[in-house]
């Protein structure tokens, strides 16, 4: 017997787009037949649902009631100084800069050439040169998600840190949306370590002031090679009414360091969802991020850590600040593979809770198949300690105040992980901002 599934307006509304649209977006034949490809995939998939157990907190389905058109050009009028306005403290940064807006690379709001070992360039115009490797990523639970982007992708970074090569400034991609259209805005970035060499990459997304809030699909593929390190930052100050979908794939060679971090604030709906594979012996992964949601705002965090070679390391630190009908979610798997002896792995999330209807849905997760590991994982939620707030204010310090310097204590922790100390204190100023409403 042959059930018919029924699709969604949404669904039905992003393969009619595609069918739109599918003669303007870049590449040659060979990725034109990828995105075929992918968007068939979807078709069959469909929108991620509650039933899918990695979806089970976050029904897409249910929760994206319409798709908008997809963005294959960007003719908006953008000035540096709206772009400086909405990066906010991330302005301030000396770092080289990389700009999209509505998915399209604008090389003069960019200033990323001539960077002495990184070989850079728009992914939209390497799309047109060659495949070779800038169509292939799937990651189990996220595929239908992943199939969009390949279907849609319009631009982003393609990378290229060359062997031993140390950036001396942070490189920062910035997202902007622009406009008065609500779009769907599609990119991927590919980035390269080569063998011992070290950078910083912030990714930033951000709406400019006035315009509409629409839909973000965002892939970053990265590969972090032999005795490499990468200090990888992403984020999120979308808009309240805006959907946020975004993947992380990493790989990391031999004696290699990744260190991540997540800022995720003033977005509707956010899902982030990070996937790493130890290829190399001795590699450690550090990866931590702040969540701050108010409002009907929903946060998920979905981490996938694969522990397949021996004598890893991989930390997660999470925390999430919710006000008023905030929900997030935190999702941890950790898998150790058979032959990963001596791996070293360590898990925690952490909610503050300021309001009775806020929710926090946790499910750290380990599967261990070797015996020689030292593993372990938390998750814990709860308000304001009374005590805390007590002493604080019998210092003569007004509640407001105390509220808001417990809560930065708090999320400080994670932030705190950030290396660089200009873009550590420029995320502290991103959340201080923030906090002064949630302490509210």
């Amino acid at each position: 017997m042959t059930v018919a599934v029924t699709r969604t307006k949404a669904e039905q509304a992003l393969s009619q787009n595609f069918e739109a649209v599918a003669a303007k977006l870049p590449g040659g034949e060979d990725v034109t037949q990828a995105r075929k490809t992918a968007i068939g995939a979807f078709a069959a998939l469909g929108l991620p649902h509650r039933r899918i157990e990695e979806w089970k907190y976050t029904d897409l389905r249910s929760a994206l009631k319409e798709a908008f058109p997809a963005a294959v050009a960007d003719d908006t009028g953008v000035t540096a100084a709206q772009i400086d306005a909405a990066l906010e403290d991330l302005a301030g940064l000396d770092a080289h800069r990389m700009v999209f807006v509505n998915g399209v690379h604008r090389p003069q709001l960019s200033s990323v050439s001539g960077v002495k070992g990184l070989k850079v360039s728009p992914l939209g115009a390497a799309l047109a040169e060659t495949t070779d490797g800038l169509v292939r990523a799937a990651v189990p639970g996220q595929d239908a998600v992943i199939a969009l982007n390949t279907a849609f992708m319009t631009d982003g970074a393609l990378l290229q840190v060359a062997d031993r090569t140390e950036l001396a400034k942070p490189l920062l991609l910035v997202f902007a949306r622009a406009g008065e259209a609500a779009r769907l805005v599609t990119t991927r970035n590919i980035i390269r370590m080569g063998r011992g060499a070290r950078a910083t990459i912030i990714e930033a997304y951000v709406t400019l002031s006035g315009a509409v809030a629409g839909q973000t699909n965002a892939l970053s593929e990265v590969v972090v090679g032999d005795r490499a390190h990468l200090m990888h930052t992403k984020v999120s100050l979308e808009g309240g009414a805006a959907t946020h979908l975004a993947s992380w794939i990493a790989t990391l060679g031999a004696d290699a360091g990744y260190r991540a971090f997540h800022l995720t604030a003033a977005t509707g709906l956010a899902r982030n969802h990070v996937a790493v594979a130890f290829k190399g012996e001795g590699a450690k992964l550090d990866i931590s991020g702040a969540v701050l949601g108010r409002g009907g705002e929903h946060v998920d965090t979905t981490l996938f850590v694969d522990h397949a070679v021996p004598g890893c390391e991989s930390r997660e630190l999470f925390k999430s600040v919710l006000a008023e009908r905030a929900r997030g979610v935190f999702q941890g798997k950790v898998i150790v593979r058979p032959d990963a002896q001596k791996s070293d792995g360590k898990q925690m999330a952490q909610a503050l809770m300021l309001s009775e209807e806020a929710e926090f849905d946790s499910k750290p997760e380990l599967e261990i198949y070797a015996d020689d590991v030292v593993c372990g994982h938390g998750s814990t939620a709860a308000e304001i300690d009374a005590d805390l707030l007590f002493y604080l204010r019998a210092r003569g310090i007004p509640l407001h105040d105390a509220r808001a310097m417990l809560i930065e204590s708090f999320i400080g922790e994670a932030i705190d992980k950030v290396e660089a100390e200009a873009v550590r204190g420029a995320l502290s100023g991103i959340a201080k901002r923030r906090l002064v409403d949630l302490s509210a």
